[in-house]
Formats: structure tokens, C-alpha cells, sequence
């Protein structure tokens, strides 16, 4: 049954994730976090954290770790599997039917829709992150993280990739 589980949680997740991995990420987790139960939000935010300092899509990452998590090897190929199928699928099937209409008005709308959808996504998800480390770490040590992190990133221009490893080193050091 773990089996199963784990395919449905990553197939819904990326079949429905429209736009990739920032899309099908708090996808994701609504399905091992809430629905499933197999990571709490902390432990979820974590793995994303870690995940995204190592090279490669987050979707399978997570998919990999968690399947692993639940089910060993075969339940991380069957997440594995799961997160890769809808790409497949629609690769496959719908290749040639998206290019031939790709330049429609209709298409584009809908891709105009879709966009303030995944913002809403991310934004509720940040959101959970942003409470459950003010929970966690403190009012002052998310504050400073946050402003680090933009400063770092918007006035200094520091590369994403070494901002999220100092944050990581930030927290083995101060928050451990």
C-alpha cells in the first residue's frame, strides 16, 4: 500500500504542478505533510533547504529522499518514478499538439491565469516556512536571516547558491 501512496503523492503533485518544480513543491508538500503525514513542516522545510544546495531538480530530490524515507529502495524508485511520469506522459502525447498551438491567444490566456495561481502557492508556502522558523529560531535570528539574505542577494548581488550555503553554515553554528 506504502507503494502506491508514494506514486499517488508524486504523480497528483507534479502532474498538477504546472510550471516546474517551485510549482509542484508546495504541491508536494500538502500531500507528504498533511495528507500523508510523512514529514512535519520543519522536517519538510529542512529537506527543502538541503535540497536545493545540491545540483539538480528539487522535485526529485525530495522524491528520492522521501520514498527512501518510507519505503527504502523500491519506494524511492516509485517516487522517483512518479515525479518523472506526467513529464513523460505529456512529452509523449502532447508534444506536438502544444507546438502547433502555441502561439494561440487561448493557450497564452491560459498561461496568464495560471501564473497568479502558483504565485498564491509559493506565497502560502513561504509564508508556513516564515512562521514555523519564527516558531523555531526565534523573532531576531529570522529577522537577520531575512535581511541578510536580501541584502546579500539584492544590493550585493551574491549568487543565490552561496547565500543558502551561508545559511546553512549560519544555522549548523548559531542555531544548532
Amino acid at each position: 500500500m506504502i507503494y502506491l501512496q508514494l506514486f499517488m503523492a508524486f504523480f497528483v503533485s507534479n502532474i498538477l504542478g504546472y510550471g516546474g518544480g517551485p510549482a509542484s513543491i508546495p504541491l508536494i508538500q500538502k500531500e507528504v505533510v498533511e495528507r500523508y503525514e510523512w514529514l512535519t513542516v520543519k522536517e519538510f522545510s529542512e529537506m527543502l533547504a538541503i535540497g536545493n544546495t545540491l545540483p539538480g531538480p528539487i522535485a526529485t530530490k525530495m522524491a528520492g529522499f522521501i520514498g527512501y524515507q518510507e519505503a527504502g529502495i523500491l519506494g524511492a524508485a516509485v517516487a522517483l518514478f512518479a515525479t518523472i511520469a506526467p513529464s513523460v506522459i505529456l512529452l509523449v502525447i502532447l508534444l506536438r499538439i502544444l507546438y502547433k498551438y502555441k502561439d494561440s491567444p487561448n493557450v497564452k490566456k491560459m498561461t496568464n491565469f495560471i501564473r497568479p495561481v502558483i504565485a498564491v502557492l509559493l506565497g502560502v508556502m513561504a509564508y508556513e516556512f516564515f512562521a514555523n522558523s519564527y516558531i523555531d529560531s526565534g523573532m531576531w535570528q529570522t529577522l537577520f536571516l531575512i535581511a541578510a539574505s536580501f541584502i546579500l542577494m539584492e544590493k550585493l548581488r551574491v549568487h543565490p547558491a552561496f547565500v543558502i550555503v551561508g545559511a546553512l553554515a549560519y544555522g549548523a553554528i548559531f542555531l544548532a
